[in-house]
């Protein structure tokens, strides 16, 4: 690895062809609120985990690759992971205060559940400590299995029966009380592939446990969050970060981001958003009013990270991936953890690097 600064940004060039760039005040503020960020690069397989080394004040950038690493649940000591056909556990193997080639967090890939490809998107773990997860292929909320790809646990109402078609597009999943509550899909359609008719202005929220239908009308949506009592949620479409305003069923925005919206985590009073660039050659995010929004605003749709202040919508550090990282899906918050790291498949570390329950 390699770090060099400049006037208006902290970088590091990270292995190879990854380039990062933060805003000046961007490392101080992990360090400062003692966090550090993950996210998942869909596309180009990796896990990221974002950190900051204190004596440098530049940002740590440690990646791994997992296919078409997407869903992301994160702890301190723990991270939950899709890729393309299965679910990984990943433990932290540090006590607490120790360190490994100068991280504070060493996270292995533990256990992995083959699911098939199912289409993972949003992962959570509930109350009582069952992971369930958005499988957007089968149109439903669904667990793990021991013995089977999953078991389904909730489809929509508009969806007739459990079947290996992505019709609604299925994607985001809210937690509140620890408990599954709201869903995002771009559409209420009963048909394969029938969302993508509906890009536009077709996307919903569904509460769960009534099956209400609460929002309708928005493009795209992802990354519903229930935070500080409100029911977060990305616009993405649009390009909008925003709230719902649960008596009227309306989104609110309050901030709108360069690029397509994926990926929502909150601390304190701000919000950490996902971005991402359109894909070349792909219909899924062309067309969509976001193209207009950007030439309005003359800017150019990015991937990267957005910290935005939940109480004036303005947009206070951010972070941008240059190179062949082009689009995100998830977007996690790790407290307490400074600047971790992560063993991968790729080379004879994670045969050496053994560790003991005592």
């Amino acid at each position: 690895m390699s770090s060099d600064s400049t006037d208006n940004a902290s970088v590091l060039n990270t292995i190879h062809e990854h380039d990062i760039f933060g805003d000046r005040e961007f490392p101080a503020w992990l360090t400062q609120q003692q966090i550090s960020l993950a996210c998942t690069t869909y596309q180009t397989s990796r896990l990221m985990l974002i950190g900051a080394a204190p004596e440098t004040n530049k940002i740590s950038a440690f990646w791994r690759i997992f296919d078409r690493a997407m869903g992301l649940y994160c702890t301190p000591s723990r991270i939950y992971l899709s890729s393309k056909y299965q679910l990984w556990q990943l433990d932290n193997v540090l006590a607490e205060g120790g360190q490994h080639q100068g991280y504070d967090r060493l996270y292995i890939p533990r256990i992995a559940y083959t699911t098939g490809d199912i289409d993972i998107h949003d992962v959570a773990v509930d109350s009582s400590g069952q992971v369930i997860f958005i499988s957007t292929l089968l149109n439903c909320i669904a667990t793990l299995s021991d013995s089977h790809s999953c078991k389904p646990l909730w489809k929509p109402p508009f969806i007739s029966q459990y079947i290996n078609e992505d019709r609604c597009h299925l994607n985001g999943l809210a937690m509140v009380a620890g408990e599954a509550k709201y869903v995002t899909a771009s559409s209420q359609s009963d048909v394969v592939d029938g969302w993508r008719d509906r890009r536009q202005n077709g996307g919903i929220v569904i509460d769960v446990q009534s099956n209400d239908i609460i929002v309708t009308g928005l493009s795209m949506p992802h990354s519903p969050r229930w935070y500080q009592d409100k029911l977060w949620l990305l616009n993405s479409g649009r390009g909008e970060l925003g709230y719902v305003d649960l008596e009227t069923g309306k989104f609110e925005a309050i901030a709108f981001c360069p690029g397509y919206v994926r990926g929502l985590a909150f601390w304190q009073n701000w919000a950490i958003v996902g971005l991402s660039k359109p894909r070349g050659g792909d219909n899924t995010f062309s067309g969509l009013e976001l193209d207009e929004l950007l030439v309005a605003k003359d800017a150019e749709a990015r991937c990267g990270m957005m910290v935005i202040d939940l109480t004036t919508g303005a947009i206070v550090h951010w972070l941008r991936f240059e190179g062949i990282v082009t689009e995100l899906y998830d977007v996690q918050v790790i407290p307490t953890v400074q600047k971790p790291m992560a063993v991968g498949f790729q080379t004879e570390e994670i045969a050496q690097l053994i560790t003991l329950e005592l």
